[in-house]
């Protein structure tokens, strides 16, 4: 299944914050992620840096159910203001990483 990466931002002061409305994601959010597509999805830290990785069968398919999905939509909302998203004009999504390497 291939693998796809993202990096984004939170906004300087909002660290726990971040993690602390990760820590209690809605239940309908992960599940309009599993319903979208999204399978072995993670998020990490660093500092304010923040790195995604998931897998999924349709990229397409996967950006065009969430972006119309209004959990989705509700999440963005209330995520927006502690966080730096750069989005693609395309896509609605994140920039994704071009994989510069990968070992089995």
């Amino acid at each position: 299944m291939p693998g796809y990466a993202w990096v984004l931002e939170v906004r300087p002061g909002y660290e726990e914050e971040y993690r602390k409305r990760h820590d209690e994601i809605w239940p309908e959010m992960t599940e309009a992620l599993r319903k979208a597509g999204f399978r072995n999805y993670n998020i990490f830290r660093h500092g304010l840096t923040l790195f995604g990785y998931f897998e999924c069968d349709d990229l397409p398919a996967l950006q065009r159910a969430i972006a119309a999905d209004p959990v989705n939509t509700r999440w963005g909302e209330w995520m927006g203001p502690i966080m730096k998203v750069e989005a693609d004009p395309a896509t609605g999504f994140p920039y994704l990483l071009p994989k510069q390497f990968h070992m089995d």
